[in-house]
């Protein structure tokens, strides 16, 4: 069954970036994202007593007017979802289970549930509702590519990462261990167990240093010292492989856009046809115009000489 060209339309708007990042599209980007940031500053709002107390009933319609765009937005998305051209084999009934089942599939659902989950059961907890609510945050991945590239980063160094992160876990449980050994004695109600001591652990690993909580003894100060340095060894570590990570990935890119440019210039012309799809990478990979043009230029220059 085909898709209409009304799914394909949009399809095209609601999706983020590419060729199809046509005015429509950009202009329903910046709504839903500002509307995304509008419900996470008034959900924060709402947690004080004294503005809600004043304006409760403008937040509740605030609230029925983002569940109902969201609601509308989420059927928009299963009903044109067969008009994705990433999925040719499948039918209309599979690529639309293959949204509903999706990471955002998923976060758009919880982004509405909440809210309903209120109006029909007036027993909810507030507090966990406004929790629930602040899922909408995750909803910036449908117009950002900011959490996919970090995901992306991680999992292409995943290996370091893990290494990486398993020194951290190693010298996360010694100095527990060891700062338990050492203050029990001297400060019971404190460090009066492991798990206890995991606490003062984490926060002088990661050098966040709140002074709750601190070692008395000379041989407790001296373990406090060694996993402060040993925090910022391992956090750094961690740090480095995620920028490294990511500028593998710019570069990758960038790679891969002069291939693209190359390709296209393999007959002396940019065809209009081609000229969009070089549109397309560009946005896609977040490759500025300037930087972009230099390219071009460089490949032309390039063939030139050959």
């Amino acid at each position: 069954m085909a898709t209409s060209p009304l799914q394909t339309r949009i399809y095209k708007i609601l999706e983020k970036g590419g060729a199809h990042t046509s005015r429509a599209s950009r202009i329903c980007d910046i709504t839903l994202g500002s509307l995304i940031i509008l419900n996470l500053i008034a959900i924060s709002l709402e947690s004080v007593s004294s503005i809600n107390a004043v304006y409760s009933k403008e937040f509740f319609v605030f609230e029925i007017f983002s569940v109902f765009v969201f609601s509308i937005e989420y059927c928009l998305r299963i009903w044109c979802a067969p008009a994705r051209d990433d999925m040719p084999d499948a039918g209309p009934l599979k690529k639309r289970m293959a949204y509903i089942l999706s990471g955002h599939g998923l976060i758009d659902l919880l982004a509405i549930l909440p809210s309903v989950a209120a109006l029909v059961m007036t027993s909810v907890d507030l507090r966990w509702l406004r929790v629930m609510r602040m899922l909408r945050l995750f909803k910036i991945s449908h117009y950002s590519t900011a959490l996919e590239d970090l995901f992306s980063a991680i999992r292409d160094e995943r290996g370091t990462f893990a290494a990486a992160f398993y020194l951290f876990t190693i010298a996360f449980f010694i100095a527990s261990t060891l700062i338990y050994l050492i203050e029990n004695e001297v400060q019971p109600e404190v460090f009066s167990s492991i798990p206890h001591a995991m606490w003062w652990s984490i926060i002088t690993l990661t050098t966040v240093g709140y002074g709750d909580v601190s070692p008395l003894t000379i041989p407790g100060k001296f373990v406090g010292a060694a996993t402060a340095m040993m925090g910022v060894l391992t956090v750094a570590l961690l740090t480095g492989i995620v920028a490294t990570a990511f500028s593998n990935q710019m570069a990758r890119r960038k790679e891969i856009f002069k291939a693209e440019v190359a390709h296209a210039l393999e007959d002396g012309e940019v065809s209009a046809t081609e000229k969009e799809h070089l549109e397309d990478l560009r946005k896609r990979y977040e490759i500025s115009e300037e930087h972009a043009k230099a390219i071009l230029e460089l490949a032309r220059e390039h063939r030139k000489s050959e």
